[in-house]
């Protein structure tokens, strides 16, 4: 098999509520694939699925060959595959070694503790108490009880919350390496750029569904989307005295969108070298993966969730 994940059709409702409406996508052997989704959204209930945790209505699912719905193959899967939670019970009275030890011995053939412990960035706390620990301390010691059993597949949910941004860079590369020895990793989370870092492909869930999925370069038709070039106008001049079609924000910046972004720059630098003036803050850039998320999960929200985002209570 190629698919280290398959959904197919997957339905979840809890009483009137549908939560997960026709879910599909696969995850192949050996890529970073992200589920990105606002809470609320279904994303949380896909993943009890895949983990076992939460039986479905409806759909496949298969998990390194398994299907996560069966009690009887329960054991096996839980030795397959790992988890990083949002929030995982751990003994405060333990030091770090212990835990990440007693973990190991549920597992056959699980990684070295002292490797495990390095690889989160531990190393000289693992004498250190559970509760002395700081939260991205914390966190850290979630993504070694995640990779102790040398999992197959690995699942992250928001597995950077609480670190600084030297951590959570350090992390992506743990990830990455992860990824580089063979794991396949499914992960959620809120912060854009860790899945544009990160990620091989990309699905949107919104409102049970999945809305779009691809690169983090190409969803949503970023890849094809009209460039934007945002300056300040020089002293003097208005929107009206550009050579090209402009507007100006509530920041002060001038916007111009254009399919042809190279033509559209010389006439604008053209146009500013004739006058001898400055395009102060001049940046060329396509919709982030942010936009695009903010605006796939807008269009696809009822309208009294819209209403509430306007509310300002």
């Amino acid at each position: 098999m190629t698919e280290a994940v398959v959904v197919e059709g997957l339905h979840k409702r809890y009483g009137a509520v549908r939560a997960v409406r026709g879910v599909s996508f696969t995850v192949e052997h050996g890529e970073i694939f992200a589920l990105l989704g606002r809470n609320g959204a279904g994303k949380t209930t896909t993943m009890e699925i895949l983990e076992g945790f939460r039986g479905r209505d409806s759909g496949r699912v298969d998990v390194l060959g398994l299907d996560p719905g069966e009690k009887a193959i329960e054991r096996i899967l839980r030795e397959r595959i790992g988890l990083v939670l949002q929030d995982i019970a751990v003994e405060p009275y333990l030091s770090v070694r212990e835990t990440i030890a007693r973990d190991a011995g549920y597992y056959p053939a699980p990684r070295d503790v002292d490797e495990v412990i390095g690889l989160v960035g531990l190393a000289g706390l693992e004498n250190k108490k559970v509760r002395a620990l700081s939260g991205g301390q914390k966190r850290r010691l979630d993504v070694a009880l995640g990779l102790i059993g040398n999992p197959s597949l690995l699942f992250l949910d928001e597995p950077t919350t609480g670190f600084d941004p030297n951590a959570r860079r350090k992390s992506w590369q743990l990830i990455r390496d992860l990824r580089e020895a063979g794991t396949t990793i499914l992960l959620t989370t809120h912060y854009m750029e860790e899945a544009q870092q990160l990620a091989d492909r990309v699905a949107v869930i919104a409102d049970g569904r999945i809305v779009a999925e691809g690169t983090p370069a190409t969803l949503g038709g970023r890849d094809t989307a009209l460039a934007r070039i945002r300056f300040a106008l020089p002293p003097g001049t208005t929107v009206a005295d550009l050579p090209v079609p402009a507007t100006r924000g509530e920041d002060g910046l001038v916007t111009v969108e254009s399919a042809e972004p190279t033509r559209t720059l010389h006439r604008l630098t053209d146009w500013a070298l004739c006058r001898d003036a400055v395009l102060a803050g001049l940046t060329v850039d396509r919709p982030s993966l942010e936009d695009v998320y903010l605006r796939l999960t807008y269009q696809h929200q009822s309208a009294p969730e819209r209403m509430a985002e306007r509310s300002p209570l």
